[in-house]
């Protein structure tokens, strides 16, 4: 039997899934300067899948998959994992974690847009308010444009911001597709189906970056670093997010991922060592009351 929560549960679900999609963001720069992105991604999902080979069994009591539910599940994993972790991945080695953060700091609109269009769902003033404060979160940050750090100041950083771009498109697809996805299946159960197909599609690239990669020159640091990301990546942030979305609107939960950037940019600077100025601050407390005016108890 999968596990309902209340909604201040679903709320704290929520944000912790997309702050560790933050930092797993952020700590990913390291990453792939030491594994080429389609091993690292390669490996990642098979690490996850090892983590929960228990949760692919269907629990008693839950329907078959059907049709429209496998392919919901492929379009899942392939926008949400395989896809996104290619975008992203390629993208931050390009720019830098906090220009990361500024992109991404679009997906709340994203999300409601998406949820409006495929799930129609209503969007409330209230929420309509949050998203507008991410937005004004992402315009602050385009407008503090932080000094660029070694590799982020290059010729292809536009490319990488494009590449962060296409992760946002991809990650509000995710949320909806996941909240259509909560309404025949348990959140363990979508988490191990959609990692065992991002399995599938990355393997034929993993497989062959493999061949032709040196494992001795990572260092051990890296290797504890890559055992984090994959379990966050695969497990804690999915099942958190699905747990969440049982019972919130998608474009309500959309706000949530205000959190992501805000999160990115906070381990940019105080792990990476990247710079933060006042006017990044005052987007994030924008970020900040865009969550807490989407999670307030409406009025009777």
């Amino acid at each position: 039997m999968s596990f309902t929560p209340s909604k201040p549960v679903a709320y704290v679900c929520l944000a912790l899934s997309m702050s560790l999609v933050g930092s797993y963001v952020a700590l990913s720069k390291p990453l792939v300067a030491a594994i080429p992105v389609l091993l690292l991604a390669w490996l990642r999902f098979g690490i996850g899948g090892l983590a929960m080979l228990h949760w692919l069994k269907r629990p008693a009591g839950e329907a078959p998959l059907t049709g429209r539910t496998r392919r919901l599940l492929f379009l899942e994993s392939f926008l949400g994992n395989f896809l996104f972790s290619l975008c992203m991945l390629y993208g931050v080695s390009l720019t830098s974690a906090v220009s990361a953060g500024v992109i991404m700091a679009s997906i709340p609109a994203a999300v409601a847009v998406l949820s409006r269009i495929f799930l129609r769902e209503r969007i409330s003033g209230r929420t309509q308010a949050a998203i507008a404060c991410a937005g004004v979160g992402i315009g602050l940050l385009a407008l503090a444009r932080p000094q660029p750090q070694a590799g982020a100041g290059s010729d292809l950083a536009w490319l990488g911001n494009l590449l962060v771009f296409g992760a946002v498109l991809c990650e509000a697809a995710y949320a909806v597709i996941g909240k259509a996805l909560t309404g025949t299946l348990g959140p363990k159960r979508i988490t191990a189906l959609i990692n065992l197909w991002g399995f599938a599609l990355v393997t034929p690239f993993g497989l062959y970056t493999a061949l032709h990669f040196d494992f001795a020159r990572v260092p051990t640091g890296s290797w504890l670093l890559l055992v984090f990301y994959a379990l966050a990546a695969s497990i804690w942030t999915v099942w958190l997010w699905m747990t969440g979305l049982k019972v919130v609107p998608a474009a309500q939960a959309g706000v949530f991922t205000a959190l992501l950037p805000v999160s990115a940019a906070l381990v940019g600077v105080l792990v990476l060592g990247e710079p933060l100025g006042g006017l990044q601050l005052v987007a994030f407390a924008s970020a900040l009351a865009g969550v807490v005016l989407a999670t307030l108890p409406a009025r009777r």
